[in-house]
């Protein structure tokens, strides 16, 4: 979220500098065992000692009763749900309900954002996730508690997590990462790449053909992870400016998309966006944004005062790519990436001083980008809005908007087409207006007739990945969902099942590849008569009669 500020150019760390450090945040926040605000980021010079910012700071996640406060009043008719069940989350005063993740069986995997232990929604037997119910699952390894982290579900199903802007809720932009067994409710440690000090508050992605990238959150370097033995080699050559602040979007193309911040490489007036191309193992310009979409504060102190901070940015089914900014002096800028022309346009700027400086955005299955934003840098309260392809309009708020910083908030897209919400308060969902284009959704080519509960199959077909990765935050966290979940509904009484997905062949979003994945039936499905989708990103496939034997 915000960069270390005592770190060199080459991220190099001493550990008499560290130490000084960490006693200047522990000094600033009266010794309290909470975590700070992360600081905005200060770029400077190689040779100059950067340390954290002077100016007061508030307690990140906001610090709340031991108790949760009653349940907000919704307008009435309000797009917005809160869950019957709120996550009984351990340290509910420190930490909070957040980075929530789609599992390939149809639960929700959600964290006690900042602390160890993690819990897992269930969607009731009619698949409703607004009446799930809670379990709670392995907590994270024995010195490893992350708070803004890079999170991906693997093609095999698995969940890992890398680094961390705090740890135990003490800002030291970690290098541990973790991954997670859902069947045997394990966690793992990873080792970093190889002369890697930091991994903090990075970037991560899932490439179109599985291959897991991670960003090191303090320098320009990045690798791509072997499954098979943990392992990491490094890519990502040619990088304009080091990862922090930074997002990655996964083109139609195969390649991925970035707006450079401009950490310790400061100009005022810069707009510079890149390309990673897979093949090619490097970073090339994709032209100038046209307007600025990080926060230089270039019109109100300039360098000293800028935070640096880079919105979401989203696909769409058009091929475009909806980027928005932060903006400590003013509203923050929108622009849009055409990946079929390769070229930038402006959108419209956001109203009042509205921006988004860290904060989710989502693809509603309607083709709206669905967008967290809140005044100036790190302030409160909350706005929502949307994006439609020409205009950006504001919708009716979450509960507990009015207290909520863009930050606060994550986006999950689920498969009922639901967008779920979390602000380290409430767990809510958004309820989208309208239906999908019929093209969007994915078609199945291949698939079994009769199935018997405890096996597994193979399924095949198109769009399985969906268009788009569906939710964005940039770093801090990444929620995205372009893998396809296998659902079942018995005819007879209307129960809804999940099958576990795991192996998918491709995760290429937008595209046309034919795609196949393994999915487990479990022990638990109705037999008889029953109809099977494939959903990815919210939108279902259209049904296939299938007997479960």
């Amino acid at each position: 979220m915000k960069t270390p500020t005592w770190l060199d150019q080459n991220g190099v760390l001493p550990h008499m500098r560290i130490a000084t450090a960490v006693a200047l945040i522990f000094a600033a926040t009266a010794m309290a065992f909470v975590a700070v605000r992360p600081s905005s980021a200060i770029a400077q010079s190689a040779s100059t000692q950067a340390l954290p910012e002077s100016n007061p700071i508030l307690p990140l996640p906001p610090k709340k009763g031991a108790t949760r406060p009653a349940a907000p009043a919704l307008a009435p008719n309000s797009p917005w749900q809160l869950l019957t069940n709120q996550p009984p989350v351990i340290d509910y005063t420190d930490c909070g309900p957040g980075n929530p993740i789609l599992l390939t069986d149809g639960t929700v995997m959600l964290q006690d954002d900042g602390c160890q232990d993690w819990w897992k929604l269930t969607p009731d037997q009619f698949g409703s996730y607004v009446n799930g119910t809670w379990t709670q699952l392995a907590s994270t390894p024995a010195g490893y508690s992350p708070l803004y982290h890079s999170s991906a579900v693997l093609p095999d199903g698995r969940v890992i997590i890398e680094g961390g802007e705090y740890n135990f809720l003490s800002a030291v932009w970690t290098n541990l990462g973790a991954i997670y067994d859902p069947q045997t409710d394990t966690w793992t440690m990873v080792n970093p790449p190889t002369g890697w000090s930091t991994i903090g508050d990075a970037q991560s992605v899932v490439l179109s053909d599985g291959t897991y990238m991670q960003a090191n959150c303090c320098t320009d370097q990045a690798a791509l992870l072997n499954l098979s033995n943990f392992t990491w080699t490094p890519t990502g050559s040619g990088k304009f400016d080091v990862n922090d602040e930074e997002g990655w979007t996964l083109l139609p193309n195969k390649k991925v998309l970035t707006v450079d911040a401009y950490v310790f490489q400061y100009d005022a007036r810069g707009t510079n966006s890149e390309i990673y191309d897979p093949l090619a193992g490097s970073w090339s310009t994709a032209g100038s944004t046209i307007v600025q979409l990080w926060d230089s504060a270039a019109h109100c102190g300039g360098k000293n005062h800028a935070s640096f901070e880079v919105g979401p940015g989203v696909l769409r089914p058009d091929g475009t790519v909806f980027y928005t900014g932060a903006s400590r002096c003013g509203a923050g800028h929108t622009a849009i990436y055409n990946s079929n022309t390769s070229g930038w346009t402006t959108g419209p700027d956001f109203p009042d001083s509205l921006d988004i400086a860290d904060g989710p955005a989502a693809l509603e299955p309607n083709g709206k980008v669905l967008m967290m934003a809140s005044p100036g840098i790190f302030n409160t309260p909350s706005t929502f809005l949307e994006w439609d392809g020409s205009s950006l309009a504001e919708i009716s708020p979450a509960p507990h908007a009015m207290n909520d910083s863009s930050f606060y908030g994550n986006f999950l897209v689920l498969p009922t087409g639901q967008i779920l919400f979390t602000d380290f308060f409430f767990v809510s969902v958004y309820n989208p207006s309208g239906s999908y284009n019929p093209a969007w959704a994915p078609s199945i080519q291949s698939a079994p007739s009769r199935i018997t509960p405890g096996g597994s199959y193979l399924i095949s077909g198109y769009r399985f990945n969906g268009m788009s990765q569906g939710a964005a935050y940039g770093d801090d966290q990444q929620a995205a969902t372009n893998y396809p979940l296998v659902r079942m509904t018995n005819n007879r009484t209307g129960h809804v099942f999940y099958s576990r997905t795991h192996d998918h062949s491709g995760m290429a979003v937008a595209s046309n590849d034919l795609v196949s994945t393994h999915f487990d039936v479990p022990v638990t499905q109705e037999h008889g008569p029953s109809t099977l989708v494939v959903v990815a990103n919210g939108i279902p496939s259209a049904p296939v009669a299938v007997t479960v034997n």
